[in-house]
């Protein structure tokens, strides 16, 4: 098998799974990396506050505009602009340093700032200063201090409390957020089982048993909240997952059947070429 999308993982030999660094200098330094497209472990947020141009996640175009805070969720497809400018702060950091619990972990699934059930979440900031940008100035001057055993508690509660300012922010800007209950909770996990099994299980009958739900109760929670069958909501992960490897791996497109589960490339192309229109080939040509 060909190059594989490039993988990142959070830097070894630091105390902590966190970082909160100048914008513009890890641009310049490594901007032929960050310029390729790359599968990230960690979670980004990307405080801009003078830059231009357009960045991608998971092919979903991101404008870089001045005074803006864009999130960038674990384990998406990320690529800064070649010739964009980037100036401001970037906030990295894993879940393992974030998920001190069961509840930090719920958080981060459901937010409006890293759920796989929204769009990617920007928000604009307050130039002249607000909270935000009181707490990202207070996480770095905390995170530059010397390391004793209270940084790690306070640099997490510093980052939970700007994560829960930025969704109030967004909020206010006319975001919405899902309806939370029985049908939120079964979206969740249809989507989390998703992306676990979605190689080798296609099936709505298979997702909703492994679930204990009824065919009919899978299909009522996804279309109520994202206006989505259950079966699109498939094809959506699988394509998704298949145009990451077309355009930003050398896979064959044999190899990138394969590899989503097909035993036929026949039937992977003509599954392709029947939802978006062209075969695999022609997108990896078009992009």
């Amino acid at each position: 098998m060909e190059t594989e999308i490039k993988k990142y993982s959070f830097k070894e030999g630091l105390k902590l799974e966190f970082e909160i660094l100048d914008l513009e200098q890890v641009y310049r330094s490594k901007k032929e990396m960050m310029t390729q497209p790359h599968r990230a472990q960690f979670f980004h947020i990307v405080w801009i506050e003078k830059g231009s141009g357009t960045h991608f996640i998971d092919f979903n175009p991101v404008l870089i505009e001045d005074n803006t805070v864009f999130f960038v969720p674990q384990n998406s497809v990320n690529k800064f602009d070649a010739n964009g400018s980037y100036k401001g702060k970037v906030i990295l950091f894993t879940d393992s340093f974030f998920c001190k619990n069961q509840q930090d972990a719920q958080f981060l699934n459901t937010s409006l700032l890293f759920s796989n059930i929204y769009p990617i979440a920007k928000t604009m900031v307050n130039p002249l200063g607000g909270e935000l940008k009181s707490l990202i100035n207070g996480m770095e001057s905390e995170y530059q201090r010397e390391s004793d055993a209270a940084q790690y508690h306070i640099l997490h509660n510093m980052l939970h409390i700007f994560l829960l300012q930025a969704e109030r922010d967004m909020k206010k800007q006319g975001v919405e957020e899902l309806k939370q209950g029985v049908n939120f909770d079964n979206l969740l996990k249809f989507k989390e089982l998703l992306d676990t099994n979605f190689r080798i299980e296609k099936s709505v009958k298979k997702y909703a048993s492994d679930l204990n739900l009824s065919e009919k109760q899978l299909h009522k929670s996804t279309t109520s909240l994202l206006d989505k069958t259950p079966k699109q909501i498939i094809d959506e992960r699988i394509l998704l997952e298949a145009k990451r490897l077309l355009v930003h791996s050398k896979q064959s497109i044999k190899e990138v059947a394969y590899e989503l589960g097909y035993d036929e490339p026949t039937n992977f192309i003509k599954y392709f070429r029947k939802h978006l229109h062209f075969t695999p080939a022609e997108f990896r040509e078009r992009n």
